[in-house]
């Protein structure tokens, strides 16, 4: 019985890292027609929230580096994994606190993460450029974190919704 929960977490890690690095491939080959650098809807972080509330978070933050280092090998490149691992770590832990906090609902963790990435993003340029003038485009990245995390809030609190109950108690077991 052991073995057959364990295949199972490993089936449901690699579905989910699979469905996280299809959103990051048509994220990265479909811009944005805002034309502002740097912002992404970041349609890959749905597969992690509901990661996070379905899943232990030792599973869901695995998924979440796996799919930032895969699609850093496939897509983005190594500067672009760089910035995306400072981001999704600090999303990730942020999502995490607040939602341990339980004064916020699953919008509040969302937008909380979008901000968060946004800020390790920019500390990682502003190390690699050495220049802290780079902060001077925060508010604008702050703006986009929290209207993007609203979203991506919104579209996960909806999936976890619609997942039967007896998936929600199979993917809550892990």
């Amino acid at each position: 019985m052991e073995n057959k929960n364990f295949t199972n977490r490993i089936a449901l890690c690699g579905i989910f890292t699979a469905l996280a690095l299809i959103f990051s491939y048509v994220e990265a080959i479909v811009p944005l027609p805002l034309g502002v650098p740097g912002i992404k809807m970041g349609f890959a972080n749905i597969i992690i929230v509901v990661a996070l509330y379905t899943m232990d978070a030792k599973t869901a933050f695995a998924i979440n580096i796996l799919r930032i280092i895969i699609a850093g090998l496939l897509f983005t490149g190594v500067f672009g994994m760089l910035y995306s691992l400072a981001g999704g770590i600090l999303s990730f832990l942020s999502m995490l606190i607040i939602k341990k906090i339980k004064y916020f609902s699953i919008l509040g963790v969302s937008i909380s993460g979008g901000v968060a990435h946004n800020l390790g993003q920019i500390l990682t340029a502003a190390l690699i450029i050495s220049n802290i003038k780079m902060f001077v485009y925060f508010p604008v990245l702050v703006l986009s974190g929290v209207v993007t995390g609203t979203i991506i809030g919104f579209i996960s609190l909806n999936i976890i919704n619609i997942l039967p109950a007896s998936i929600k108690v199979r993917l809550h077991r892990f």
